[in-house]
């Protein structure tokens, strides 16, 4: 079964930036960021949606950039001007692609998580 393995996690201070690296064992072209924070409820970040389309959260969005090395199949996370409010557990998640509808399915593969902590 495909594998995928979080790496990057890390303690900043707001302002900063990190980057979130996600391992994958076997290509996967349908590929995203997600995040829970306690208390809430897990949430896209960023995602590979078709090719040439990529997707934010609206609060994600200027400041997050997903990306994706196709040789190494690792899915990228940089993380600039970061807040407190990002601060939660960042999951890599991978999904797959449905020839007929031409779109990615419902995420069905999931790392174990990387912890981002942002302080004020």
């Amino acid at each position: 079964q495909m594998k995928l393995a979080e790496s990057g996690g890390d303690s900043v201070q707001a302002g900063g930036s990190l980057r979130l690296s996600c391992t994958a064992s076997e290509y996967r072209y349908c590929m995203g960021w997600f995040r829970q924070a306690p208390g809430k409820e897990r949430e896209m970040v960023a995602a590979l949606d078709r090719p040439g389309i990529t997707k934010y959260a609206e609060s994600a969005q200027g400041r997050f950039t997903i990306s994706k090395d196709g040789v190494t199949n690792t899915l990228y996370l940089q993380m600039n001007t970061l807040r407190p409010e990002d601060t939660a557990m960042y999951y890599c998640a991978a999904a797959p692609w449905s020839i007929s509808r031409r779109s990615c399915e419902s995420y069905n593969l999931w790392g174990r998580g990387a912890q981002v902590t942002v302080s004020s």
